[in-house]
């Protein structure tokens, strides 16, 4: 197994702050890592207070966003200086998206007041663990303790996370990633599905999808729950963040980049291309 994992975010604490988020703590949380446009308002003990929107991201999130926020602000009757926190997705996904979430809430942190409103980053493939993790417990079934968060990275490849379900309440937590696999070449650090070793887990997001033909018999047989990075599964996850000290100032607001190249060049373009087509004639003459 070939599998590239990217170090994890390193940002220097917020001074100064509760050690956990106190009651009715307010929070905005927003993700445009995909093609989707996920925003949440709320107080994360207060569930049934959300305001949420889920939407058409990519492009039009940067016209979007902040018109977006202002109106959820305005319905929830609260100022923006008023925020307790601004959680995001981080990363992995798309570079513009992730680099859109950043520039948004810095200049919403900081434009807020002088000391700056502090930043929650989420890992995105986190949020996607525990989509699948709350959706499965709204159906009243059970959820693996092993998930496997992967979404599509296009370029054929697939963002790929392991977690483990922890803590009070019971969420998700991170135990390896996030990585960069082929579809067909998915498999975790302790071998499975190819050795057959630990439990089957549970495959979240969206590579069944996009890629299901092309992942081993092993996982499309595993246990699936097709989910995206939303802005609610930060709120559920902010008091937890927050009390391991994942709070930052605006400033340290990064992107989490697993790849180092935004595309392909012109001659691996044409490459990729001719061994398509050559597949793609072998399987034909095969046939014949």
């Amino acid at each position: 197994m070939s599998v590239s994992a990217a170090p994890l975010l390193s940002l220097s604490p917020y001074a100064d702050l509760p050690a956990t988020l106190p009651p009715g703590a307010r929070v905005l949380a927003l993700d445009t890592s995909t093609d989707r446009l996920s925003v949440a308002l709320g107080c994360p003990d207060q569930p049934e207070g959300w305001l949420l929107h889920e939407g058409v991201g990519g492009a039009q999130a940067s016209a979007t966003l902040i018109p977006l926020i202002r109106s959820l602000l305005a319905q929830a009757g609260w100022q923006l200086a008023e925020l307790d926190a601004i959680a995001f997705g981080c990363g992995p996904g798309s570079f513009t998206g992730l680099r859109t979430a950043c520039a948004v809430v810095q200049g919403l942190a900081f434009a807020a007041r002088p000391d700056g409103i502090p930043v929650l980053p989420v890992n995105t493939l986190l949020a996607v663990a525990e989509q699948a993790r709350w959706q499965l417990e709204q159906r009243g079934e059970p959820c693996p303790e092993r998930i496997v968060a992967a979404l599509d990275a296009r370029m054929d490849e697939l963002y790929v996370a392991e977690l483990a379900l922890a803590g009070s309440p019971t969420q998700p937590r991170l135990v390896s990633g996030p990585w960069l696999s082929a579809p067909e070449a998915l498999q975790l650090a302790d071998g499975w599905p190819e050795a057959g070793t630990g439990s089957t887990p549970l495959l979240a997001g969206n590579a069944v999808p996009v890629y299901g033909p092309r992942l081993s018999a092993a996982w499309q047989a595993a246990p699936q729950q097709a989910t995206w990075p939303s802005a609610a599964a930060m709120l559920r996850l902010a008091p937890a963040l927050w009390a391991a000290g994942a709070a930052v100032p605006a400033a340290a607001a990064q992107p989490l980049y697993v790849r180092d190249k935004v595309a392909q060049t012109t001659e691996e373009r044409e490459r990729l291309k001719a061994e398509k087509l050559a597949a793609a004639a072998a399987s034909a003459g095969a046939g014949a």
